[in-house]
C-alpha cells in the first residue's frame, strides 16, 4: 500500500532541529526529501556529539528518509541547480533568518513564478514580519519570550527551561500541519501557497489554558513544579525510592485514591479537601499528607495500587529507564536500522500507529553529499557534466572516491525494514 506522500517532492533547505524534524516527518509519510547542505561541514548538527565513524548520532535521528545534496549555492551553477530542483518540487522548507533566501534567489516570490503549485514553508525565530523579524532565534530565547520559562520549575526558583527543545519541536510540528493543509488545498483548488511560523508563536500557541486564565481572570501562570493549575491531586509525589505521578483530578478518582490506594478515608472528611478547588488551594498540606503515606513504600508498590484502583498514575523515570518499560517496547518506539557508515543504530519509532500505510522508515540519514550525483543526474546531467561539477567544487560527496561505499543504493534498508527491539 502506498504511503500518503509517495511521489511528493520536497526540497529541504533547513538545518539543526525545527526544520529537519518537519522534513523528517514528511519523509516518514513517503515524500522524497532532498536535503540541501553546504560543504564541507553540512548541517550544523553534523558536528554534534556523540560521533560514530565521523557521523553524528544526533544528526542521524533527525534526518532519516532523506537524500543529501551537498552543493555550493553561492556559485551560479550551484544556485541554478537548486532553482531547477525547485521548479519540480511540491514543497520547499527553509529556516534561514528572514531575508536570506531572497538574497540567495530562493524565496517564494521567485520560485512560485515557475511553479504555481508550490507549497513553501518558512520557520524562523520570530516570524517574517514584526519588529523582531530580523533577529536570530533559538529555542531558549523563544521559551523565555513566550512565558514558558517563568511558569516552569519550582515556586520561588529561577526561570527554568523545559528539558527538551520544546519550541523547536513545536515549530516543526506547526509547520508540518500548515504544509499538509496547504498541500490539501492545492489538491482541491490547484494553487500552492506560502506558509510560515516561528519558534516564538509555535510555543506560545501551546499555552492554551494559561491564555484563557490570563485573559479570563488576569491570572499570571507562575512555576508550580509538577502540580496542575486546576486540579489536585495531580502531580509527582515522593515515594520510598523515587517519585510517582498521580492524576486523581475528579471526585470519583479522589474517593478511590483515598479509600483504595492510600487507605486514608479521613481525607474525604477533611474540609480542606472537600472539593477540587479547595484541594488546589491547600496543595501544600495535601502533598505533605500524601507523601507521609507514600514514603512508606517504593514506587512500584504505588503504581500497582493506583492501577488496581483505576486511578491514573505512573513512575517518574530517568531517561535511561524509559526504554526498558514494557509499554514503550510494545509500541515499537525504538527501532534498529543499518547505517552504511555507523553500522547498526537505533532510531525513534513513529508515535502514530495506523490501520493503513501512513509512515515508513525506508532509509537511514545520509552521509554528507551521499546523493549529490543521483539528484543532479535526475535533472538531465550526464556523467561527464556531473564529474565536472565535482571537480569544480560545485557539488560534493564525502565518500565519492571510497570504493567501500560502492553500490547503487548503499543507503537502502534491508527488504524487511527496520528491526524491532
Amino acid at each position: 500500500m502506498a504511503l500518503p506522500l509517495e511521489g511528493v517532492r520536497v526540497l529541504d533547505l533547513t538545518s539543526v532541529m525545527a526544520g529537519p524534524y518537519c522534513s523528517m516527518l514528511l519523509g516518514d509519510m513517503g515524500a522524497d526529501v532532498v536535503k540541501i547542505e553546504s560543504f564541507p561541514d553540512g548541517d550544523t548538527s553534523r558536528g554534534f556529539t556523540p560521533q560514530i565513524q565521523g557521523e553524528s548520532y544526533c544528526f542521524t535521528v533527525l534526518n532519516r528518509n532523506k537524500r543529501s545534496l551537498a552543493i555550493d549555492m553561492k556559485s551560479a551553477k550551484g544556485l541554478g541547480i537548486v532553482q531547477q530542483l525547485a521548479k519540480s518540487a511540491d514543497i520547499v522548507t527553509e529556516n534561514f533568518r528572514p531575508g536570506v533566501v531572497k538574497k540567495l534567489g530562493l524565496d517564494y516570490e521567485r520560485l512560485c513564478n515557475d511553479n504555481r503549485g508550490l507549497v513553501y514553508a518558512s520557520m524562523s525565530g520570530f516570524g517574517q514580519t514584526g519588529p523582531y523579524a530580523s533577529r536570530g532565534g533559538y529555542d531558549i530565547v523563544a521559551q523565555g519570550m513566550s512565558g514558558i520559562m517563568m511558569m516552569t520549575g519550582e515556586p520561588g526558583g529561577r526561570p527554568a527551561k523545559v528539558g527538551i527543545a520544546m519550541n523547536d519541536i513545536a515549530s516543526g510540528v506547526t509547520a508540518l500541519y500548515a504544509i499538509l493543509g496547504a498541500y490539501i488545498s492545492r489538491l482541491r483548488f490547484g494553487q500552492g501557497q506560502y506558509v510560515e511560523t516561528s519558534l516564538l508563536e509555535a510555543g506560545l500557541a501551546w499555552s492554551q489554558w494559561e491564555f484563557g486564565a490570563f485573559f479570563g481572570a488576569g491570572e499570571l501562570p507562575g512555576p508550580m513544579g509538577t502540580r496542575h493549575r486546576r486540579a489536585a491531586p495531580y502531580q509527582a509525589y515522593r515515594t520510598g525510592d523515587g517519585y510517582v505521578t498521580v492524576g486523581a483530578n475528579n471526585e470519583k478518582l479522589w474517593r478511590a485514591f483515598c479509600d483504595q490506594v492510600c487507605s486514608c478515608p479521613q481525607w474525604l472528611a477533611d474540609p480542606r479537601y472537600a472539593s477540587n478547588a479547595l484541594r488546589v488551594e491547600h496543595a501544600d498540606a495535601l502533598q505533605a499528607d500524601i507523601e507521609a503515606v507514600f514514603v512508606k513504600h517504593p514506587t512500584a508498590y504505588w503504581v500497582e495500587a493506583l492501577d488496581a484502583a483505576a486511578v491514573p498514575g505512573g513512575p517518574v523515570y530517568g531517561y535511561e529507564q524509559v526504554f526498558d518499560d514494557p509499554q514503550i517496547k510494545a509500541r515499537d518506539m525504538v527501532l534498529e536500522i543499518e547505517h552504511p557508515i555507523m553500522g547498526s543504530i537505533k532510531t525513534m519509532g513513529s508515535p502514530v500507529k495506523s490501520s493503513g500505510a501512513l509512515t515508513s522508515i525506508r532509509r537511514p540519514a545520509p552521509w554528507l553529499g551521499q546523493h549529490s550525483a543521483d539528484v543532479v543526474k535526475s535533472l538531465g546531467f550526464d556523467d561527464q557534466a556531473i564529474n565536472d561539477l565535482f571537480n569544480a567544487g560545485v557539488i560534493y560527496d564525502r565518500f565519492r572516491h571510497d570504493p567501500r561505499r560502492a553500490g547503487p543504493h548503499p543507503d537502502d534498508l534491508h527488504a524487511d525494514g527496520p528491526q524491532r527491539l
